[in-house]
């Protein structure tokens, strides 16, 4: 049986850890030629395998999401899937509390960082005639997470976007989906004390954190023909958080 993604070029932004080194990990497993692109220099060298190319990225800097984009081109001839996972949590704070400096970055990385990563993967993907692209949201983007106003903001605007761009390029073939991970064990989550992850994984049906390859799983499933009926649609993998 194939794989699911042989011979497809994937470029994964925020691929050197957590979700987006899961993913670029299981994507080239399926067969995929692999990009990645983050700020992380000292993970970047970690993450790479033979099947894998690594970049510096900073998502929020529109010149250099170009470059990402067209050195992929340049270097495998096409782009076939996008996976947005560069992310940030901003940290937290009451809203009138919470810095203006810590919104701006949120909202450049976590928003306009998905948005410029789709902007310049579309075109390639048109030249190609088919494309699909997995953006990374977020549970706080559908329910209300106390202290996290910008990355609520940022990650409900993600599920715009999938939704926009899906309806603008279904009939160029190119399908537009999200994920909305629930507590997922990545070196963002491992940040918060662990009262706090007890307290949220009590919430959760399951009863425990998700792993980043849950997340890597569903995003396969997201950019290869298994999903072919399936555009702008925001998937939910949270352990039944949200089912409350």
């Amino acid at each position: 049986m194939d794989q699911l993604l042989t011979g497809k070029v994937v470029v994964i932004t925020g691929g050197a850890s957590g979700i987006g080194r899961a993913t670029a990990q299981r994507c080239a497993a399926e067969g995929a030629r692999v990009v990645i692109g983050d700020v992380q220099d000292e993970d970047r060298d970690r993450v790479a395998l033979p099947e894998m190319s690594v970049r510096h990225c900073d998502v929020s800097a529109a010149v250099e999401v170009a470059e990402l984009m067209a050195w992929t081109v340049q270097q495998h001839g096409r782009l076939d899937v996008l996976v947005a996972a560069a992310g940030v949590s901003g940290g937290t704070g009451a809203t009138a509390e919470y810095s203006e400096i810590d919104f701006d970055r949120v909202i450049a990385i976590n928003l306009k960082g998905v948005f410029l990563s789709m902007k310049y993967a579309i075109p390639p993907m048109l030249a190609a005639g088919s494309g699909a692209i997995v953006n990374i949201a977020s549970i706080a983007a559908l329910v209300g997470l106390r202290f996290t106003p910008a990355y609520s903001a940022a990650k409900a605007g993600v599920v715009q976007l999938t939704k926009v761009a899906a309806l603008e390029y279904a009939d160029r073939n190119i399908r537009v989906n999200c994920i909305c991970p629930g507590m997922i064990d990545t070196p963002m989550v491992q940040r918060i004390p662990p009262s706090a992850q007890q307290q949220f994984v009590a919430r959760q049906a399951l009863k425990r954190l998700g792993d980043a390859n849950e997340i890597a799983a569903a995003a396969v499933f997201l950019a290869s023909d298994a999903s072919a009926f399936t555009t702008g649609a925001a998937l939910v993998v949270d352990g039944g958080y949200t089912a409350q």
